[in-house]
């Protein structure tokens, strides 16, 4: 409510301080998404259905943006900006009428599940900095391509706002698709038998890293096809990072401290979307749209190299 209602007054702010404070207000309220999420899905959903679980999140995180895009590209050059954020407000209220009838239908938990775990004994576990880590670097390129993606397209390549919107949505169209699949991927995988753990990993690797890779690709290239094929490959290797991102944070807290878990590794690994578009803007103003993919591609080239080798085993951490 706090986070939807936020961006509904974006469209009457009269100036900077009111677009501040209510910048503020939806980064509280969208602070909840995550560890709120992971600790529902800990708790209720089997490990072989885990992937599917946060498949459907990590969908959402692309077919919001997706929908956003085109949706937001039509609207602007009709309505302008205020426009955009007032329906989109009030469509993402909608969602509180869905949500509070199915919150309602959620199975109550033992005592022992409910216990809290402190977040000292938390933030003591190598393994949730080593999470934190990893997040931030998934997240560096993941935000890049988000804020950045769109002005490159039209101030670099020259692409009317028309085209560059259908292309930006096709890449979180992709994104989607995979999420979905990598869900059923990896259920199927864990049901097998097979360590869930292990396809986990080689799928925060990979993607890093084929994200890495089309970032790189993309600044080679002035072909308008070329670069629709790598923002869906860059789609692709994004779709990886949350549907596993989280899963592997709710096997390492369990059921207890899921929620404290992914809040702090989300917390951690949400600097990178605060200090990266600072530092790739002033590359950006000052040197080229180039430097500043190189570098979004290194920081995940680093994160497909510290999923890989040098996260520890993953399994659930002894809280007690």
């Amino acid at each position: 409510m706090v986070w939807a209602a936020s961006t509904l007054m974006m469209g009457f702010v009269g100036g900077f301080l009111s677009l501040t404070v209510l910048r503020i207000m939806l980064g509280i309220g969208e602070s909840i998404i995550f560890p709120g999420s992971s600790k529902i899905i800990a708790r209720h959903v089997s490990p072989e259905e885990r992937g599917m679980a946060n498949a459907w999140c990590a969908a959402g995180l692309s077919i919001g943006p997706a929908a956003g895009t085109l949706a937001g590209g039509i609207i602007l050059s009709n309505f302008g900006w205020r426009a955009i954020f007032v329906v989109f407000g009030l469509v993402t209220l909608l969602w509180l009428l869905p949500w509070h009838r199915e919150v309602k239908s959620l199975p109550r938990v033992d005592e022992g599940m409910a216990s809290s775990v402190p977040v000292r004994r938390l933030l003591g576990q190598w393994s949730l900095w080593a999470m934190s880590v990893g997040h931030g670097s998934s997240n560096f390129a993941f935000y890049f391509l988000l804020a950045f993606t769109p002005l490159y397209l039209v101030q670099h390549e020259g692409l009317s706002i028309q085209l560059m919107t259908l292309l930006t949505t096709l890449g979180y169209a992709t994104q989607g698709a995979t999420a979905f699949a990598i869900g059923i991927w990896s259920d199927r995988w864990t049901r097998s038998g097979r360590s869930e753990a292990h396809i986990r990993r080689v799928f925060l690797a990979v993607g890093q890293l084929m994200t890495a890779a089309a970032l790189v690709a993309l600044t080679m290239t002035h072909d308008v096809l070329m670069i629709g094929t790598l923002l869906c490959i860059a789609g692709v290797g994004t779709a990886f990072l949350p549907t596993n991102l989280y899963a592997v944070a709710q096997m390492f807290a369990g059921p207890r401290a899921a929620g404290t878990w992914v809040g702090v590794q989300n917390g951690f690994g949400n600097i990178s979307g605060i200090v990266g578009p600072i530092i790739q803007g002033y590359l950006i103003d000052q040197r080229s749209y180039e430097s500043a993919f190189y570098l979004a591609a290194a920081v995940a080239a680093f994160g497909g190299l510290w999923w890989g080798f040098v996260l520890p085993e993953i399994r659930q951490v002894d809280l007690d």
